[in-house]
């Protein structure tokens, strides 16, 4: 029921993914007679593969996230993170309020063992494909042990997702040399490299993240986020400004004629909706958290993240990493 467009988005977006995947079952959660009206337009309803879960409220993406926690505890998203949470579902999916998500998600699931705080990872596009960055705004301020937590939460996640066996982990500081950064970059950067399990190639700067030297970049939630908003941002600028230099007389028009299939060549690769579907890791269970704004390719593209990582039980595989490092350190 969340994000910018809500069921015109989301149930649409079930459907592609339902005929994409024959193996795939989806519940659909939220108001029961809009749910269907969404299906109804497209031809489509309940049956084996989709069924509807009623939930009498909605999480507003105003609502403070322990509004949400105390006073919503039949919203769609509280609803569906219970299924999770009762083994009805294997994972959720919401483009709903990134807060109220993430606040409800932990308190409904858990942590995991090992884990203090939960962290946002998605990938970006680079040079040569894309990196995967966390946190992307979770937790604004950290300290180096949990900078520690992320880059093996992140290493584990690419490694299942992506099929890397030995993905390039770095910490996102001011320069490359060890005298630079704050006390909990220095301090994190030092629990890295004495982590014989993880492929920690040092700091890395933010031109690293889309030059595709490194797969899996760690910072606090605060810079993260930045980092994510200064890149929508310049694509945006850049895409409008190219269309303003086409459009300015007949030979520029031409130009573009002659270029669009490099432009669209270009547009495939840093497409958002491609890379939409940013991971909630260190819980108990698979949260995916679409962007507000997503259209229905992209909130395909977040189901299909949650069933990858239901495919190689992420949340598993993370437990399991983080037990074998707590007893290596002890």
């Amino acid at each position: 029921m969340g994000g910018d467009y809500g069921p015109p988005v989301t149930v649409p977006a079930a459907l592609d993914a339902l005929k994409r995947h024959p193996e795939l079952k989806l519940a659909l959660v939220g108001d029961e007679s809009r749910l269907l009206a969404e299906l109804k337009n497209h031809h489509a309803a309940p049956n084996d593969r989709l069924s509807i879960r009623h939930a009498s409220q909605i999480v507003e993406m105003d609502d403070k996230p322990s509004f949400a926690l105390r006073n919503k505890k039949d919203s769609s998203m509280r609803v569906a993170i219970e299924l999770v949470k009762e083994g009805e579902a294997q994972a959720i999916v919401s483009a709903g309020n990134t807060g109220a998500l993430m606040a409800t998600a932990r308190f409904v699931l858990k942590m995991l063992p090992g884990v203090d705080r939960p962290a946002i990872i998605a990938a970006l596009p680079s040079k040569r494909g894309h990196t995967h960055m966390l946190d992307l705004g979770a937790n604004v301020d950290v300290d180096s042990e949990t900078l520690f937590q992320f880059a093996i939460m992140g290493s584990v996640l690419v490694s299942a997702v992506e099929d890397l066996s030995n993905p390039r982990v770095g910490l996102l500081n001011v320069g490359e040399e060890e005298i630079k950064g704050n006390d909990q970059v220095k301090q994190a950067g030092a629990l890295l490299a004495e982590c014989p399990s993880l492929n920690y190639i040092g700091f890395v700067e933010g031109n690293d993240i889309y030059l595709g030297d490194v797969d899996v970049v760690v910072c606090d939630g605060f810079v993260g986020n930045s980092v994510l908003k200064a890149s929508e941002g310049i694509a945006k600028m850049i895409g409008q400004t190219l269309k303003d230099e086409f459009k300015r007389n007949w030979l520029t028009k031409l130009a573009a004629l002659l270029a669009m299939p490099v432009l669209k060549g270009i547009g495939r690769r840093i497409n958002p909706d491609k890379y939409n579907g940013a991971s909630l890791v260190g819980l108990r269970g698979i949260v995916i958290k679409s962007h507000g704004g997503a259209s229905r390719p992209a909130f395909l593209n977040a189901i299909e993240e949650a069933m990858r990582e239901v495919e190689k039980d992420v949340p598993q595989r993370i437990k399991d990493q983080l037990e074998a490092i707590l007893v290596s350190r002890v």
